[in-house]
């Protein structure tokens, strides 16, 4: 699921409340918050970050927080940035291959990538 915030006229500054625009993705038990905000000097960055709950305990003991690492990205940074991270991407892909996300089990499989039909192979 992902959301969108958006700001206008906001003061300068790197507070939370000086978010200009906002996008939180959320992924598992992790968020990443994709926040645009502007420095002292009128310069617009990009601040990412991930933020994942952490249970420990049980019962009544049972105790949550979050999280969080942040990483600051200016726009001159942009464009080598996104060479990185899509040659990172690209990495993984071809040694794993792209991810497919699991459908849950059902007793109707026209929805299925198989089209309804299931092959087990199995090898001992």
């Amino acid at each position: 699921m992902e959301e969108t915030k958006m700001n206008s006229g906001l003061g300068k500054g790197v507070n939370n409340r000086d978010i200009l625009f906002s996008k939180a993705v959320k992924a598992g038990k992790r968020i990443y918050y994709l926040d645009v905000k502007e420095n002292r000097k009128g310069d617009l960055f990009l601040a990412i970050t991930e933020s994942k709950k952490i249970i420990t305990g049980e019962g009544d003991n049972t105790k949550v927080r979050f999280e969080k690492h942040k990483i600051f990205l200016y726009k001159e940074d942009f464009e080598k940035f996104m060479k990185g991270m899509n040659e990172t991407i690209n990495y993984i892909y071809e040694k794993e291959g792209p991810y497919v996300p699991q459908h849950e089990i059902t007793d109707d499989l026209s929805d299925s990538p198989l089209g309804g039909e299931i092959e087990i192979n199995l090898d001992f």
